[in-house]
């Protein structure tokens, strides 16, 4: 490689490496790779596809999904069974959600995937827009808390890193954000309920991912991702989130700009890492021309959530973990 790799996760074109990217990540390498359904066609395609990524950058490079359960997951049947979303857990007992947290690392950890992004940490709100909705556990923070908490150590026992989003909360949001800004004009102490469960886990090892919105009473001007007063003030200070904090998509529409432009103010409003996912190799190489490499509090910051997988990580039994699940689930029916 030709030098440090940069602040960047990125996303690539198809189900192989393309020469392009190969050429491209040789040059500037990326802090790690997101995967999504135009990657993955079934188990074997994905771990050749993992294997030749980390061939290229390194067996340590970390390769991200989107696997909450629910809506949203990028492994799916017939080759990867369903996971049932978040809501379904509310008010059962932790050892039901840590399992089924379990059961998405275990299927992960095989195809070569180890950045879980998941849990959803936001609150389920009624009125709010339905981007989020049963990806949340509840609109009880309490109640978030406790099965976010499990969900990711699930994840950890399983060997993936999870991570909490979206910070410092989207519950509010009247819009959904890949497609426009959300503006949430909610007081500083409305506001702190949907921070709780984000402080209730800060200290858990799990990487954590903003939110493209604009809370008018913390930053009237800029929306979380590219805001130095939310970043430090509010995630990295009252929430006390120490971990490595990750962008949502630079690409969203929330966000208004070039991909190197918001990836600069990403980094320099507190962002450790960004997050690019189009996978169009002239914006991932705008990206990683604009990204500085990545600091060195980010690779104590990566190294500490590798650790406390390391720690928590189990020799666990799919079977046993499906039955308790199942048996939880089939209880609150």
């Amino acid at each position: 490689m030709a030098g440090p790799a940069r602040a960047a996760i990125v996303g690539l074109s198809g189900p192989v490496l393309t020469a392009g990217e190969a050429a491209l990540f040789r040059e500037r390498p990326p802090a790690g790779l997101i995967l999504f359904a135009r990657n993955i066609l079934e188990p074997d395609q994905l771990r050749r596809l993992t294997g030749s990524a980390r061939d290229l950058l390194g067996e340590a490079l970390p390769i991200l999904v989107d696997q909450e359960g629910g809506r949203v997951a990028r492994l799916r049947p017939p080759h990867w069974p369903s996971f049932p979303p978040a809501a379904a857990f509310e008010r059962l007992p932790e050892e039901a959600a840590r399992a089924n947290a379990a059961l998405i690392g275990l299927a992960c950890r095989e195809v070569g995937l180890d950045v879980v992004c998941a849990p959803v940490l936001d609150l389920r709100l009624q009125g709010a827009h339905q981007v989020i909705g049963d990806r949340a556990f509840s609109q009880d923070p309490a109640e978030v808390a406790r099965l976010g908490r499990a969900w990711a150590e699930g994840l950890q026992q399983a060997g993936c890193i999870p991570v909490l989003k979206h910070l410092p909360g989207h519950g509010r949001a009247m819009v959904d954000s890949h497609l426009d800004l959300p503006r949430v004009g909610t007081g500083r102490d409305a506001l702190a309920e949907d921070c709780a469960p984000f402080a209730a886990l800060a200290g858990c090892g799990a990487w954590g991912m903003t939110a493209h919105i604009l809370y008018e009473a913390l930053d009237p001007r800029r929306p979380a991702t590219l805001s130095p007063i939310v970043i430090d003030r509010v995630i990295r200070r009252a929430i006390g989130f120490q971990g490595v904090l990750l962008s949502d998509d630079l690409a969203m529409r929330a966000l208004q700009g070039a991909p190197g432009t918001l990836a600069r103010q990403a980094i320099a409003a507190g962002c450790d890492l960004v997050l690019h996912c189009t996978g169009v190799l002239e914006e991932t190489a705008e990206v990683l021309a604009d990204c500085p490499p990545v600091s060195e509090a980010t690779e104590t910051r990566i190294a500490d959530s590798r650790a406390r997988v390391a720690a928590r990580r189990q020799a666990l039994d799919k079977v046993a973990l499906a039955a308790v699940r199942d048996a939880q689930l089939a209880a609150a029916a």
